[in-house]
C-alpha cells in the first residue's frame, strides 16, 4: 500500500513538473525583445 502510495504522489509530481516546464517555455516565446530606444 505504501509503494502506491508513493508511486501516486511521484506521478503527481511529474505531472506538475511537465506542466510548469511547459509554461515556462512558453512564456519565453511569448516574451519578444523589444529594441532599446537611442538616447541623444
Amino acid at each position: 500500500m505504501a509503494d502506491n502510495y508513493i508511486e501516486r504522489q511521484y506521478e503527481q509530481y511529474e505531472a506538475r513538473k511537465a506542466a510548469w516546464e511547459k509554461a515556462r517555455k512558453l512564456g519565453k516565446k511569448v516574451k519578444t525583445a523589444r529594441p532599446k530606444a537611442k538616447k541623444g
